[in-house]
């Protein structure tokens, strides 16, 4: 336990990010699954608004240092091809 004042307050400041970092990690991954979901089950008119959801998400992650802006480029870009594919193939 801290026994500096200062260390307790950055305890406490810890614990409220990781409780942020873990909720918007989360929040990427459902969103993410939710794409997948559609993509399985032919619903093409959600997945351009799902993919602009996912797409800010991952900005804002980046933007806020959650993951490196290059991995969510890679994400971004991975999923489009997903998308896109499913819908050349259609």
């Amino acid at each position: 336990m801290a026994n500096i004042k200062s260390s307790e307050k950055d305890i406490r400041r810890t614990k409220r990010r990781n409780a942020a970092n873990s909720q918007n990690r989360n929040r990427l991954r459902t969103q993410a699954k939710k794409i997948l979901k559609a993509l399985n089950e032919g619903e093409k008119d959600s997945l351009k608004t799902l993919f602009n959801e996912y797409s800010s998400l991952l900005d804002k992650a980046a933007k806020t240092n959650l993951i490196h802006s290059k991995n969510a480029d890679r994400k971004k870009s991975r999923m489009a091809l997903r998308i896109n594919s499913q819908a050349a193939n259609a």
